[in-house]
């Protein structure tokens, strides 16, 4: 869902232009008139060049304003069709988790990547990006260096996908419901499916946003399995791996819609807490952009970034050619 808390420091040795940069920076973000893509794009470029000196911060309030935003976006959905999206992407679902969990599996092998990295990747690339390797990772006790690596490199992937996907939707003149379905499926974090769809049109958001979230579902019974299966590896119990991290946002979300279908007096208030939602969304991009700093870009070798693009193209690829041949939809 987002980019979890880190390991590394604020690159900031003193006083820097990030201080006075970034508040104002997080204000403007709040416009209409900034898209999603350039919030993110602008708070890469602060972190980047000046550095955040607000990066515990940062990385402490971004998973809450995302789950914040999710759950408000509910209020702008009609639950009925909710459910009908999500039972419609339960097969297809659990196809592409389970042939992308077996593909990760292997390309880690191949290239032998070292501890858990590739395991993280691959399940932050399956379901739904840093929530997933947050969750796995607990469950596995995985290091901290292997944490940040993995969600730096899902993170750089979450980064192009927010830019690119549009861009070749359009070209190849892809419909909003054609549009949604590929970004749920084919891009990590659910910040970044929103933040793609919102570009796309409001059809495309709400499918795309539906379909992540029953896909983020999954993270409960993987993490679960994945732990199982870590532990009898070392020889211990399972009930000595901590509990997986729950996605109690979806229940919010689904709550949310389910008031406002049941009580359609409510509408108006959705539809506002709807477009605050977006607005925050935009701002959650932003403080995500942000926490890339130097110190994570350099965290990232080589074989862990080619095990996650290469494990990505190929889920991307391969979702898009079947919904353009028909087969989901």
């Amino acid at each position: 869902m987002a980019y979890a808390p880190g390991s590394q420091p604020a690159e900031t040795g003193g006083w820097s232009p990030a201080y006075i940069l970034l508040p104002v920076a997080a204000l403007i973000v709040l416009s209409p008139r900034v898209s999603s893509a350039a919030g993110l794009l602008l708070g890469i470029a602060i972190a980047l060049i000046f550095g955040n000196p607000y990066l515990t911060l940062t990385r402490k309030l971004t998973p809450r304003l995302l789950a914040l935003s999710v759950v408000c976006l509910g209020a702008g959905m009609n639950l009925a069709v909710v459910g009908t999206v999500g039972l419609q992407g339960l097969g297809y679902t659990f196809v592409g988790i389970s042939l992308s969990l077996i593909l990760g599996f292997f390309l880690s092998k191949a290239l032998k990547i070292p501890g858990d990295i590739g395991t993280l990747i691959t399940v932050g690339t399956a379901i739904c990006g840093g929530s997933a390797i947050a969750a796995v990772a607990s469950a596995i006790r995985a290091k901290p260096h292997e944490v940040s690596v993995s969600l730096g490199t899902v993170f750089l992937l979450n980064a192009t996908a927010l830019v690119l996907f549009p861009m070749v939707a359009q070209h190849l003149q892809l419909s909003q419901e054609q549009f949604g379905l590929w970004s749920a499926l084919a891009i990590h974090d659910t910040s970044s499916v929103v933040g793609a769809t919102m570009q796309y049109g409001a059809e495309s958001l709400r499918i795309g946003t539906t379909v992540k979230l029953a896909r983020a579902l999954w993270i409960v019974p993987v993490a679960f399995a994945i732990g199982t299966i870590h532990a009898r590896r070392l020889g211990t119990s399972n009930s000595e791996q901590p509990n997986a991290k729950r996605p109690w946002f979806i229940l919010g979300f689904l709550m949310m819609a389910a008031i406002v279908t049941w009580i359609p007096a409510l509408g108006p208030v959705g539809h506002m807490l709807e477009s605050i939602a977006k607005r925050s969304l935009v701002l959650t991009l932003f403080l995500i952009g942000s926490s890339l700093t130097r110190v994570t870009v350099r965290s990232v070798g080589i074989k862990p970034l080619i095990h996650g693009c290469g494990l990505w193209l190929i889920v991307a690829s391969v979702t898009l050619g079947a919904i353009l041949a028909g087969w989901i939809s």
